[in-house]
């Protein structure tokens, strides 16, 4: 189907691509795997035609292949779902599938609905969607739309699909879905590129693998030849002995006082009757199903969601009813799940991300100038604190970072504002095995140096690998609560579910 000769990109003088070469089989899946940074993006969009080679070729069906836009490579068949869909919520499905190839009537500039709908219609029940064609995708949920995005690919007739995380914001009975639809692709002779950090899903899917590092192929083979041990050692360049760092002291005998007290939160229909503690020096995670409330409880303490009745209170002061800006200031912080469109500004440069929250640390008088000395040290060293990576200076546009790295702008940006409480929702999701394990030890390196830090996250052996201690919610509730020492995956799963669980919780 397509093949990759020696493919080389730079930029300004960087290599991002060297010597790239793979091919992918019609009615095959390969897996691409590399950590944030590899150059799996650039590749992507060097065969979508968004980006020319600076060396090497491409092969499509033996014939040379050489898009000079995106437009090229639809029409030969190319198609990507990306992670984050290029959907437009407020229009309806039909709409997005044919948005610039609407069917019209005749000569007349009028659209041909009926066409339209019983169009839209076939391809939606060749992915297994049953919704009517009028229905605004903003009522679909994340692994509906994902499907809205195959059977667009599908409607161009696509031979290649890119899948690029697919499953970051599925639940997992709709990322079985998916993989179930790429199962039947497969078998109608489409090739597919499969791009995850979850590994697991690639062994299990895919046909052969392709690991990237530092803009070069390491390794590439039939499935049989990987399993993730060796994915990750040729992916990070080394062996992981461990995939969760050890903790520099024993931290629940150790926890000081509370920094955050949550009693009795609830708002109808979202929580219920929520209380816990949070110490200084803590990590307390929380875990639960899709829909169990977790990052809606999360918004709720940090203001941004509307809360009934109860009360929070950051160490000992109430702030119940206050807007962000005063729980920011009482030492409240928030990366939330979706870091792209509300944890970063992503026209902004790197500096400007980190110092969002703290600039009026920095003013130099009372007119509010800022000193800019004073902030570009503080800068620089709260780059050095996460360990930020050094090939992108202070001026550079947060946009060009890799995922890890755009993460850790956002961590960058509480700690300079010296945040005592850390609430953080998903803070690994869809950031490579090498790039978690950095996030983890500063989650550690946080919590060490005193902060309390509230943890969610949807991978369970994640939060037993770092966590002192664990909350289950269910249906809106903390239906469990757990000590380090009493962790086990089948109780916690058995809360999760609604199935009687003894607390391991003094």
């Amino acid at each position: 189907m397509i093949t990759f000769e020696g493919i080389t990109k730079s930029f300004g003088g960087v290599p991002v691509l060297r010597d790239v070469s793979f091919a992918v089989p019609p009615g095959r899946t390969v897996g691409i795997v590399g950590e944030n940074g590899a150059g799996k993006s650039t590749l992507m969009n060097i065969l979508g035609g968004n980006l020319q080679p600076d060396r090497g070729s491409m092969r499509w069906e033996g014939e040379v292949y050489a898009p000079r836009n995106p437009r090229d490579a639809a029409r030969r068949g190319v198609a990507f779902v990306h992670q984050e869909l290029n959907l437009f919520p407020n229009l309806s499905i039909a709409e997005n599938l044919f948005l610039t190839t609407f069917p019209k009537l005749g000569r007349l500039p009028l659209i041909d609905r009926a066409t339209l709908h019983r169009r839209t219609a076939e391809w939606l029940e060749q992915v297994g969607l049953t919704h009517p064609p009028d229905i605004l995708v903003d009522r679909l949920s994340a692994g509906e739309r994902q499907l809205v995005e195959i059977a667009k690919a599908l409607s161009l007739d696509a031979k290649l699909i890119i899948l690029d995380e697919p499953t970051t914001s599925l639940s997992a009975r709709e990322a079985e879905r998916l993989f179930a639809l790429m199962g039947r692709l497969r078998e109608r002779g489409i090739a597919m590129i499969y791009i995850s950090h979850t590994l697991p899903d690639v062994l299990r899917l895919c046909d052969e693998i392709v690991v990237l590092r530092d803009g070069e192929v390491v390794g590439s083979g039939p499935r049989a030849d990987f399993n993730i041990e060796r994915m990750i050692a040729l992916m990070v360049g080394r062996s992981l002995n461990q995939l969760y760092p050890e903790r520099r002291a024993a931290p629940v005998e150790k926890a000081g006082e509370v920094i955050l007290e949550v009693r009795g939160v609830t708002q109808p229909g979202i929580v219920r009757n929520v209380s816990m503690n949070l110490r200084c020096g803590e990590v307390l995670g929380i875990f639960g199903l899709m829909g169990a409330g977790r990052s809606e409880l999360a918004r709720i303490l940090f203001g941004l969601d509307p809360c009934e009745k109860g009360d929070i209170r950051v160490a000992g002061q109430s702030v119940f009813g206050a807007p962000p800006r005063r729980r920011i200031q009482r030492g409240l912080a928030f990366l939330t799940e979706n870091r792209r469109e509300e944890g970063l500004c992503l026209e902004a440069t790197i500096a400007e991300n980190i110092t969002l929250v703290s600039l009026r640390q920095y003013q130099s008088n009372r007119v509010g100038l800022l000193n800019m000395g004073r902030l570009r040290e503080a800068v620089n060293a709260i780059r050095g604190a996460v360990r930020l990576t050094p090939t992108a200076g202070n001026e550079a546009p947060v946009k060009i970072l890799s995922g890890g790295n755009q993460q850790k702008v956002v961590l960058a940006k509480w700690l300079l504002a010296k945040s005592g409480v850390l609430i953080l929702d998903e803070p690994t999701r869809g950031i490579d095995v090498g790039a978690k394990f950095e996030i983890y030890q500063l989650i550690h390196e946080l919590a060490d140096n005193g902060a309390g830090v509230l943890m969610i996250s949807s991978e369970l052996e994640e939060l037993t690998g770092i966590c002192d201690r664990l909350l289950v919610m269910r249906r809106g509730e903390i239906v469990a609560e757990l000590r380090r020492e009493a962790f086990d995956g089948e109780r916690i799963l058995a809360a999760a579910l609604g199935e009687t669980v003894e607390t391991g919780a003094p």
